[in-house]
């Protein structure tokens, strides 16, 4: 039983493949990060060279997407600040409220303890006269 001998260049097959496997992977990583539609306009920018002038433009809009949605984060949190201090405000006032009523009621308690101790000796003092 003689071994088929392997009569092709190996050096050839491995650099066709490494070409093979870079050209895959382009294709899979277009495929991957451009959808149908902007594939077309990648592919022409490509061919025209134009990537300059839209990174610059692309640069532009980020800053200004950047900048408004750093004012509106702004907005929206100098409104909820402003809330939570409008709460605390109500929220003081009401304990003011609150403690003041249960003042006068401790107010109220004590005259009636009072009153009620001035009816006990009252009533003692007519029980021991008769």
């Amino acid at each position: 039983m003689e071994r088929p001998s392997l009569e092709f260049s190996l050096p050839d097959a491995h650099e066709e493949g490494k070409l093979y496997v870079v050209d895959s992977l382009n294709n899979l990583n277009k495929l991957n990060v451009c959808p149908d539609e902007s594939q077309h306009s990648l592919d022409e920018e490509e061919n025209t060279g134009g990537t300059a002038e839209s990174m610059a433009g692309s640069n532009a809009s980020n800053q200004r997407l950047f900048f408004v949605t750093f004012i509106l984060t702004l907005t929206v949190s100098l409104a909820l600040v402003s809330f939570v201090i409008f709460l605390i405000f109500q929220t003081r006032n009401e304990v003011d409220q609150i403690s003041s009523r249960l003042l006068s009621e401790k107010k109220n308690i004590e005259e009636l303890k009072k009153l009620n101790n001035i009816i006990l000796k009252h009533l003692n003092q007519s029980r021991i006269k008769e």
